[in-house]
């Protein structure tokens, strides 16, 4: 039995709840198109649909299987594109994310690598927030991202963890940009600039929680992202932001004359990236794109190697070194 293709009809009599229309979409004959959902239903040993001359109506059974039926489809089209892309030597499309806090010199570096690795496939690239990422890995919507720790990794696989440590951005007058590294607890009295939460919650939360054991909670949190956006904050609402040093590249250490970044005393804070992709689908071009983000991150935002002492455990919302 073609398990693809007979699903493919259950799922499109589930949509039309009509054979006729159902057979039109599939571009096939009613009578064949019964014949394979009887087959369905005799191979899985369950009633899909409850049938009369006016209407189809799907089993409680058939409810259930539904949303299996889509996913097993959606896996049958990845495999088939990776196929063709080895079948092509390794050419087609390769879905891929960064991050929004990637400075350009990192984006340029690693489409630099990537190009030189793999140069004929063909990069579809999109800026997503970890929490994006991860819902378009469930829809199967994309191959492989570059993705925030601590987030839930459940059904993918990571490459190397890497670690950038975070300093602060905050007015060239303030009294702790004269110190060569800022203690956090120096910070009180500032508010703090961040990512949407809705972008990374668990890291969200575990940068608010790691700011606190370090003497530093801030009055009020403030939304940013955008580099000129967040310079304008800190510049005018009593705000710093933190950040590592190649996310503020167009304004680090004296060329602006207005805000200075420093690195935190003891390096309490750091944020901590992977590449991902689903399991089971890390083909050489998956492998290429995770080697070049790598080589890119290394070489031009400082991260380095973070291993953990122990195994990394995952909790219901997130992932956290114990």
């Amino acid at each position: 039995m073609d398990l693809v293709r007979h699903l493919e009809c259950f799922v499109a009599v589930a949509e039309e709840s009509h054979f006729g229309r159902a057979a039109a979409r599939l571009g096939m004959a009613q009578p064949p198109l019964s014949q394979r959902i009887q087959r369905l239903e005799r191979e899985l040993g369950v009633r899909l649909f409850e049938r009369s001359s006016r209407q189809v109506t799907i089993t409680e059974a058939g409810t259930l299987l539904l949303a299996e039926a889509r996913e097993l489809l959606a896996r049958s089209e990845s495999f088939l594109a990776a196929a063709r892309r080895i079948r092509d030597g390794e050419s087609g499309l390769l879905r891929a994310a960064l991050s929004p806090d990637l400075s350009g010199e990192t984006v340029a570096a690693l489409l630099a690598e990537f190009g030189r690795r793999h140069a004929g496939l063909e990069l579809e690239l999109h800026e997503l927030s970890t929490a994006q990422q991860l819902a378009r890995f469930a829809a199967h919507d994309l191959d492989v991202g570059l993705i925030h720790h601590p987030s839930d990794v459940t059904g993918l696989e990571l490459g190397p963890v890497l670690r950038r440590e975070l300093g602060v951005l905050l007015p060239r007058d303030a009294a702790a940009a004269r110190l060569d590294e800022v203690p956090l607890a120096s910070l009180t009295g500032y508010d703090l600039i961040l990512f949407p939460r809705a972008g990374a919650p668990a890291l969200y939360d575990d940068l608010l929680t790691a700011c606190a054991r370090n003497g530093y909670t801030p009055a009020a949190v403030r939304h940013a992202q955008g580099a000129s956006f967040v310079r304008g904050l800190v510049l005018s609402a009593g705000a710093v932001a933190l950040g590592p040093r190649d996310a503020h590249a167009g304004h680090p250490g004296d060329r602006d004359p207005d805000v200075v970044w420093r690195p935190l005393a003891g390096a309490p804070l750091a944020w901590r990236h992977s590449v991902a992709w689903p399991k089971g689908r890390g083909d050489r071009a998956v492998g290429a794109f995770a080697e070049a983000a790598t080589h890119a991150l290394r070489t031009t935002a400082g991260a380095t190697p973070d291993v953990p002492a122990r195994p990394l455990h995952l909790r219901p919302a997130s992932e956290y070194w114990l």
